[in-house]
């Protein structure tokens, strides 16, 4: 059995569904660590599934620097309208936007670029992360970014 602290221990730390994260735990006999792992590989799987699935929801976000200097703009979409209408979802959209401002790098692709809070990721980590996270598949739609 695994305690109940654990279980939001690891909820806290993955943003998983409390089910996932108990059945993680279970796996790895307890282990936080282990648990992330096996979160990890589930995680992979569930983006291969939905890599097919349509993105027809979304919302688009803006963000200007405080000089008015750089502006962004991204649609970042999904497969429903809840995911979408979700905090976590327009924070992503938001993290989106202030990666695409600090970085100017044209000649790479924005999945392939390093991501500004922990150059050891990519955006498509992120990205990933989030569509097992949310049990959707999620793309970035098209963005833009305005410099004076």
């Amino acid at each position: 059995m695994v305690s109940i602290e654990k279980i939001k221990e690891l909820r806290n730390v993955t943003g998983i569904s409390i089910s996932e994260c108990k059945k993680a735990l279970k796996k790895s006999g307890g282990d936080i660590k282990k648990a992330k792992e096996f979160l990890k590989e589930v995680g992979k799987k569930m983006v291969q599934k939905r890599m097919d699935k349509e993105t027809k929801a979304g919302v688009i976000d803006a963000y200007i620097h405080m000089e008015s200097k750089v502006g962004v703009l991204v649609e970042l979409n999904c497969e429903s309208d809840f995911v979408a209408r979700s905090e976590d979802f327009k924070k992503l959209a938001h993290e989106l936007c202030l990666q695409i401002a600090v970085g100017s790098s044209n000649n790479i692709p924005i999945l392939e670029r390093k991501w500004i809070k922990d150059e050891s990721r990519t955006i498509k980590d992120l990205i990933n992360e989030n569509i097992g996270k949310f049990g959707e598949n999620i793309s970035i739609k098209r963005f833009i970014r305005y410099e004076l």
